[in-house]
């Protein structure tokens, strides 16, 4: 007999150890969802009536959540490409019975393993075909819930790096507008400077020649008088020609 072994198929697996129900009841459950997209088999375990469903539904979750953490592949791109239980240890109690007799229970327990596998290229083409046909976008609520949340990280990774760039922005706005504000001062005290110098040369000058200063106010004087007496006379002919 040739084939792939169990335990050498490709895929992500998880195990779950010493479930207490016997394997029988476990393979009729995992014969539900072999070969079944993830999404789909989710959905059949959570309507299954069955009481190997519930354990058998969380350990599909965690082979979904290693093959997304450890190896990136998003979970509507995974199927279950093998499951099956093995037999455990078995745990042996007595009841008693009549006429002092004792009877054997026997309380079963099995090992589950199951592996995800990934569609192929042409695989996943032709069901997002029937997807699109049948006016789906994902086969499960919880994988198109993945698909929102790594958006939503991808965008929040982006503002964040937008709102490090209009900090940096304001920064150097604000550098460049203190650098303009110290240059403005620093033109207006050399401006005062030079305005005290020429004001103490003008002061120098004045005290060197105060004589010059007197003297030149007096004849500023003495010749607004002379244009004053020579206004008063002008008025005094106009006069007497016309008496």
């Amino acid at each position: 007999m040739t084939g792939t072994k169990t335990n050498e198929r490709p895929g992500v697996r998880a195990k779950l150890g010493d479930a207490r129900f016997s394997a029988y009841k476990a393979r009729e459950v995992l014969d539900l969802i072999r070969g079944k997209g993830v999404g789909e088999a989710r959905t059949i375990l959570q309507f299954c009536d069955r009481g190997a469903a519930e354990p058998i539904m969380k350990l599909l979750d965690s082979a979904v959540a290693n093959a997304a953490n450890n190896n990136d592949i998003p979970p509507e791109e995974l199927y279950v490409g093998a499951c099956y239980a093995d037999e455990g240890a078995t745990l042996k109690r007595w009841r008693p019975r009549a006429r002092g007799r004792a009877t054997r229970i026997r309380k079963r327990t099995c090992h589950i393993t199951i592996i995800v596998s990934r569609y192929s290229g042409s695989e996943m083409d032709e069901l997002r075909a029937r997807a699109e046909s049948k006016g789906r976008v994902t086969p499960d609520a919880r994988t198109d819930r993945a698909r929102r949340v790594a958006r939503s990280r991808g965008a929040s990774a982006g503002d964040a790096a937008a709102e490090d760039e209009v900090v940096e922005t304001p920064a150097e706005d604000a550098a460049a507008e203190e650098a303009a504000v110290e240059e403005a001062a620093a033109d207006e005290a050399e401006a005062e400077v030079v305005e005290d110098e020429a004001t103490a040369a003008e002061a120098a000058q004045d005290a060197a020649d105060p004589q010059d200063a007197d003297g030149g106010e007096a004849a500023d004087d003495e010749a607004e008088a002379e244009a004053v007496s020579t206004a008063d006379t002008a008025d005094t002919a106009e006069t007497e020609e016309k008496n």
